[in-house]
């Protein structure tokens, strides 16, 4: 599926990007998981010095994300402590790294096309599917990983890395004091990490089965998209339900303006058929159930404006990581990326972190085949659900390769010769 060719000095192969996605399950398994994308990452900053500083290019806009990561790094003298130095640490790691994906994928138009994006997405969505109904069959399940082994207990007895060395397939604690009901995760820590992913996989992977019309891929793309949307209603992820009606409306408009009416027929039909779903699985009354015995809204919005009365203390760098909350046992700072960015780094970081999403999504408004149109619906989703969910991780790898991909300039000539903010045309 992702077949290796030898490639020239100069030319980014793609294996890099696919070992990383396609490759995450081994990652998952062996304790590594998140930590292997510094490690993608590096590889990649390797073969992009092959072709020389001239020959590395970036998009028009791009300006505003690197004076975010500016903006992030200066907030570093705000910490106070070793664990959120270490914490504020692989953060920017993250973040150094999702951008070195999206410059590879951007610089690699002739290898990496959106067509090949597409295909990374559904093999990801297809990894995220056996995750999920692991959760949903086996939601007990847990799997001590090879990385315990070998740290000291010193270290693995912390909490972030307990997350990491031991591996569960639904977001579950049967300790809690209201444990609720197990909701499917794996491959993920949090069951919003994998809402999120599946809001913005999902229509790019349908689109991608769209273009596929004809060939065998859909032998494994069919079954892939319809054995998903059952540990996605049985997550009771309602902001994976915001994120794929984002995505709907936006694809819908854009079929109403250029007066589509296959596209609007296709829309219509998925949501009649994403509703007879809902109504066939438990999703109803389990959605019931937690939303009358959950307090997460009421406690979300107090979070949210004691996020804004603290960044008050420190409005222009905030306070480079998180901080425990006054009122409620969670983090100030966690219930969103935008407000894990307005707290650690200050609001005006929030002014080039949302700027440059809207750069990209202002770019994927010009893409108007299937694949393009999806990868426009997965920006519209990202604008909308980063004011409620952390990104942070492999969904902000995710978004960043869809996000080099929709950036990338027409075909027929290279990056410096091409106006990016031109129509793409079909790869």
């Amino acid at each position: 599926m992702f077949a290796h060719r030898s490639a020239p000095v100069g030319v980014l192969p793609t294996w890099p990007l696919a070992a990383g996605f396609a490759g995450y399950p081994l990652w998952w398994v062996l304790g590594v998981g998140d930590l292997i994308w510094p490690v993608v990452a590096l590889v990649m900053m390797c073969y992009l010095a092959t072709r020389g500083r001239l020959h590395v290019h970036v998009p028009r806009g791009f300006g505003l994300w690197l004076l975010f990561l500016v903006w992030m790094a200066v907030s570093v003298v705000q910490l106070d402590t070793a664990g959120r130095f270490l914490g504020f640490t692989f953060r920017a790691l993250l973040y150094v790294s999702a951008t070195v994906i999206f410059v590879y994928v951007y610089n690699a138009r002739e290898q990496i096309t959106r067509h090949y994006v597409s295909r990374v997405a559904s093999v990801f969505l297809a990894v995220m599917t056996v995750g999920g109904l692991l959760g949903v069959a086996f939601p007990l399940l847990s799997l001590r990983t090879p990385l315990a082994s070998v740290l000291p207990s010193s270290i693995a007895g912390n909490d972030f890395v307990q997350e990491m060395v031991v591996r569960r397939v639904t977001q579950f604690n049967p300790d809690a004091w209201a444990p609720g009901t197990p909701r499917p995760s794996a491959p993920f820590v949090y069951t919003n990490g994998w809402g999120y992913a599946y809001a913005i996989l999902l229509p790019i992977v349908i689109a991608y089965a769209i273009e596929s019309r004809g060939t065998r891929r859909l032998r494994w793309l069919v079954p892939t998209i319809a054995l998903s949307t059952v540990p996605a209603l049985l997550s009771l992820n309602r902001g994976m339900f915001v994120g794929l009606g984002v995505a709907l409306v936006y694809v819908l408009i854009r079929a109403i303006l250029s007066r589509n009416i296959k596209v609007i027929g296709a829309v219509l039909t998925l949501t009649a058929v994403g509703g007879l779903v809902f109504v066939a699985l438990p999703t109803e009354e389990r959605l019931s159930q937690r939303l009358e015995g959950s307090s997460t809204t009421e406690d979300r919005f107090a979070l949210y404006v004691e996020t804004i009365e603290r960044t008050a203390e420190s409005p222009i760098i905030g306070f480079g990581a998180p901080r425990p909350s006054d009122a409620l046992g969670v983090a100030v700072g966690t219930q969103g990326q935008v407000w894990m960015v307005v707290f650690s780094h200050g609001f005006g970081a929030i002014v080039p972190f949302v700027g440059w999403f809207l750069s990209v999504f202002r770019r994927s408004w010009q893409l108007g085949d299937p694949v393009g149109l999806a990868m426009g619906a997965a920006m519209a989703s990202t604008s909308v659900t980063i004011f409620f969910y952390g990104i942070l991780h492999t969904g902000l790898m995710l978004v960043f390769m869809i996000a080099g991909s929709v950036m990338q300039p027409s075909s027929g000539g290279s990056p410096e010769q091409l106006d990016p903010a031109r129509p793409a045309g079909t790869v």
